[in-house]
């Protein structure tokens, strides 16, 4: 276990709350949630886009909340978490890896987000051709030095990018607002589409349900539980609500939820384009980072290698940016949508209700955990049918509640021994 010690934070790292909810502030103000505010605002009034944004980041919030408090008990990020219910393997292997591909996958879609509308309004500003897989690799090296940094680059880039980004998007909504009547259109608005209130709580719960997960990544800085809970909810909810209504508002006005190209279209492509790198670049800064996390704790290395990892991962990201990787989007969400929460649910049923929320009470020191395994995969497989296949209730949820229940009935019951290759045996 000396190699998922390596991770922890000394209380000499540990860093305030507001440091902490500046990241979540630039995790939420980025293109994929102005294009979630857009697609709800094609569906439903702003009343409904702003009801929709509190439910599902209220479920994200609670259970981000939960895996920060064990991330700042404990010093350690979600892969390490993983090891007291999923076994030491079960963490290394299943949740880092599953947690490397959701974040070289964000990572490669961002990249190929940014490069693509780059490319796009710099032709339109300035007649310049550039591929767009060009653009996407530029883009995605620059971000990658970014994270490769850590923790002090990503707190830096925060601190200068979500002010000039706040102002670039008040402004884009000033001049919709002053040259289209804004107020009166978004009143009198008539959803152009049909969707349920349901499956637009599940679209935005899914389009942060990997921040969820890996709040402990960063709240494992944080200086207690009281901070965790301030920084993710003063993070996430001010910021999320305020960049969906926008994006639902722009779309009200202008009936598109591009933002790169509404901020085109209002006559200020310089600042579509300021705004769409910013957003991107304090986004992908923290998928590069968890990324690194992962692959190396994958390849059962510490903080020691974290730099190189995160490269390792930025890179992958790049080159899937660069071959297309965006036309896969919408599958791509449903499946990190199903298998992600669950992963919160073992994590959370093992440090809150088996091991009463104490540090330290309970350790796996074996392999494998069977139990746990299949609760992960149990709830993964009802997330995805009541999410994708027979719509029931907010899939992610149902994950997290069936992954819950199955962990705790069998640790109580004792229906699975964990199982180690060496040849090892019980708890």
């Amino acid at each position: 276990m000396e190699k998922e010690k390596s991770f922890e934070v000394k209380a000499g790292e540990r860093q305030s709350w507001l440091s902490l909810a500046m990241i979540w502030t630039g995790s939420m103000i980025c293109i994929p949630c102005l294009m979630i505010g857009g697609v709800l605002g094609m569906a439903f009034t702003l009343p409904q886009v702003i009801l929709c944004t509190l439910i599902g980041y209220g479920i994200v919030c609670i259970y981000m909340c939960f895996m920060g408090m064990q991330g700042c008990d404990t010093g350690m990020p979600t892969v390490s978490m993983a090891s007291s219910v999923l076994g030491v393997k079960g963490g290394q292997f299943v949740v880092s890896l599953l947690l490397a591909v959701s974040c070289v996958g964000w990572f490669g879609i961002q990249s190929a987000v940014c490069g693509a509308s780059f490319s796009s309004m710099l032709g339109s500003m300035a007649g310049v051709n550039i591929p767009v897989p060009v653009s996407s690799i530029f883009w995605g090296i620059i971000m990658l030095l970014t994270a490769v940094y850590g923790y002090k680059g990503l707190k830096i880039l925060n601190y200068i990018a979500v002010p000039a980004l706040i102002i670039v998007l008040a402004y884009g909504i000033f001049v919709a607002f002053a040259r289209y009547d804004g107020v009166n259109l978004i009143a009198s608005w008539i959803p152009s589409s049909q969707m349920s209130l349901v499956s637009g709580i599940s679209m935005v719960v899914g389009s942060f349900a990997l921040g969820g997960v890996i709040s402990g990544d960063y709240s494992r800085y944080a200086k207690s539980r009281t901070d965790v809970i301030k920084s993710n909810v003063l993070g996430v909810f001010p910021s999320g609500l305020v960049v969906i209504m926008i994006g639902a508002s722009l779309t009200m006005v202008t009936k598109q939820y591009d933002i790169s190209a509404v901020l085109t279209a209002l006559g200020v492509p310089a600042l579509g384009l300021l705004a769409l790198v910013l957003a991107t670049w304090t986004t992908n800064v923290t998928n590069a980072y968890s990324g690194g996390i992962a692959v190396s704790s994958l390849l059962g290395k510490g903080e020691k290698s974290f730099k190189l990892s995160t490269a390792v991962s930025g890179a992958l990201g790049t080159i899937l940016a660069a071959v297309g990787l965006l036309n896969y989007f919408q599958g791509f969400l449903s499946v990190l949508t199903a298998l992600i929460p669950p992963v919160a649910g073992v994590i959370i049923a093992e440090y809150w209700i088996i091991g009463k929320g104490r540090a330290g009470s309970r350790k796996v020191e074996e392999d494998w955990n069977i139990g746990g395994m299949i609760a992960f995969v149990a709830g993964a497989i009802v997330a995805y049918v009541t999410g994708n296949v027979y719509p029931v209730l907010i899939g992610p949820v149902n994950g997290i509640i069936v992954s819950m229940v199955l962990h705790v009935v069998f640790e109580r019951f004792r229906l699975f021994q964990p199982v180690s290759v060496s040849g090892g045996g019980n708890r």
